[in-house]
């Protein structure tokens, strides 16, 4: 089994059956210390070995301590213990509950209080970035009332308040966020449309120019957020059907390259063009409206492409990250003097870092890839599958890499891999210093269940639709 690190707050990831060691251990759970003790500083690579019948599970106090489930030897396992910087420094305390079977024991971790150290050039966590340092006017010159006091508000809960977000599905609905409604009596504060099908010909499912779905959650006071996932015909000469077929996102299945976009008479330009000026015709219609957007396009680019080995799976996901940062980085302005070109103004502009899911030792950051300061407002992050304290290490490397930027969680939920490893829950992400603009929910199997979103919902710092003034 891959090692795989959890907060305490959640079980550690084990086999579905218990390992039966071939001698059976004596009844009981041994640990080899009853204590553990670091400094104000915290620590990492502490140890917490545990004998027992079968193999343990860890639960306990949340937020502060992470447990990485290491090496197994017959009915003999040894935990690594990595303690979190106590930034308060306070004497802090944890339980950690060893369970085996119907047995159990207990284990304190504690955090000695210490003189706050004298450090020439401070870099305190939690909180790396003050909204002081973020400019207060969104990018786009010109920008609508709407779309200021959209940013505006978006820079004025940052750090202070979370934004709660969710996807719709692939339709422009808002079924989602009814779900979240039905089970917890609140809806998010925004919803997120996708110009998924939007290349289809005459679309027997989708109307976009229908803007209903979009103008009745903005009337409700929502916020309205829009991304893309920009298809592309599978060759040249493929032609997308009614229903949808002979296009993809992906670059092993066409022949679409991104560097043609800029090949004047090549196909590729011809498409790209095309289908912007659709995009642009429903954005137009919403601020005729007077409603503004957050607008995420041309997400994860980098994918895999910064894996240091050099192995093959080492790709970008989508078409538009295939060719490389600096193809990459046209299509994105290409895209922006296009829209402004056009009279878009109401559009907060949000880039999607790859970063190196936490593991530098195994990915270099994308920072090549950032479009850069004039064409980006906010710097999201998509995370699946991920524990509160690593939330906070992609929050961290993230604010500290673009500081004069708001930093979001673009997208989170399940992984919807064969684990089915759950996302942490909002109330352990934001104690654990991750102080995301806003958390947007996938829908379908990445969907977190019930009691997660009434966790999220009922926390004083997560803002609902009903919160949102400006």
């Amino acid at each position: 089994m891959a090692a795989a690190a959890v907060l305490l707050a959640a079980w550690s990831c084990g086999p579905d059956d218990p390992v039966v060691p071939e001698d059976p251990a004596p009844a009981g759970i041994y640990l080899d210390k009853e204590t553990f003790s670091v400094g104000a500083e915290g620590a990492s690579g502490l140890s917490l070995t545990v004998t027992a019948p079968t193999r343990p599970k860890i639960g306990g106090a949340p937020g502060w301590v992470a447990v990485t489930d290491g090496t197994y030897d017959k009915y003999k396992i040894t935990y690594k213990l990595d303690v979190a910087a106590n930034t308060s420094y306070e004497v802090r305390s944890a339980t950690l509950t060893v369970t085996a079977g119907s047995l159990s024991k207990t284990v304190s971790v504690s955090q000695a209080a210490a003189q706050k150290p004298v450090d020439p050039d401070p870099d305190p966590d939690p909180d790396p970035v003050t909204p002081g340092e973020i400019s207060a006017n969104p990018v786009t010159e010109g920008a609508t009332a709407g779309a200021k006091a959209l940013y505006g508000y978006l820079r004025d809960m940052y750090g202070k308040k979370i934004i709660s977000s969710i996807m719709a599905d692939v339709n422009w609905n808002h079924r989602e966020a009814d779900t979240v409604f039905f089970a917890t009596g609140k809806y998010p504060a925004m919803n997120c449309y996708d110009f998924l099908h939007i290349y289809v010909p005459k679309n027997n499912w989708i109307d976009y120019t229908d803007l209903k779905p979009v103008t009745e959650w903005a009337d409700a006071g929502g916020i309205v957020s829009l991304m893309w996932h920009f298809n592309v015909p599978k060759t040249k000469d493929t032609v997308p059907d009614a229903n949808g077929n002979g296009v993809t996102c992906k670059p092993g299945e066409t022949s679409f390259r991104a560097k043609n976009v800029f090949v004047e008479g090549s196909w590729e330009r011809k498409w790209f063009y095309e289908q912007m000026d659709k995009v642009v015709a429903v954005i137009l219609a919403l601020q005729e409206k007077g409603i503004a957007a957050i607008w995420r396009p041309f997400h994860e680019a980098a994918g895999n492409s910064t894996l240091r080995s050099g192995a093959s799976w080492g790709v970008a996901w989508f078409w538009w990250g295939y060719d490389g940062a600096d193809v990459y980085k046209r299509l994105w302005t290409a895209m922006y003097d296009y829209f402004y070109e056009k009279g878009v103004r109401n559009l907060v502009w949000v880039w999607t870092t790859q970063n190196y899911n936490g593991s530098s030792a195994q990915f270099r950051q994308d920072t090549d890839w950032y479009p850069g300061d004039k064409y980006v407002d906010v710097v999201a992050r998509d995370l699946y599958g991920y524990n509160a304290a690593s939330n906070y290490k992609e929050f961290s490397e993230i604010t500290k890499a673009y500081p004069n930027k708001l930093v979001t969680l673009g997208e989170c939920g399940t992984d919807a891999g064969e684990e089915k490893t759950p996302f942490a829950t909002i109330p352990s992400v934001w104690s654990a210093g991750a102080k995301w603009s806003w958390f947007m929910p996938w829908y379908g199997d990445c969907m977190p269940d019930d009691t997660w979103w009434k966790a999220a919902m009922s926390s004083p710092y997560v803002l609902s639709r009903s919160d949102v003034k400006y």
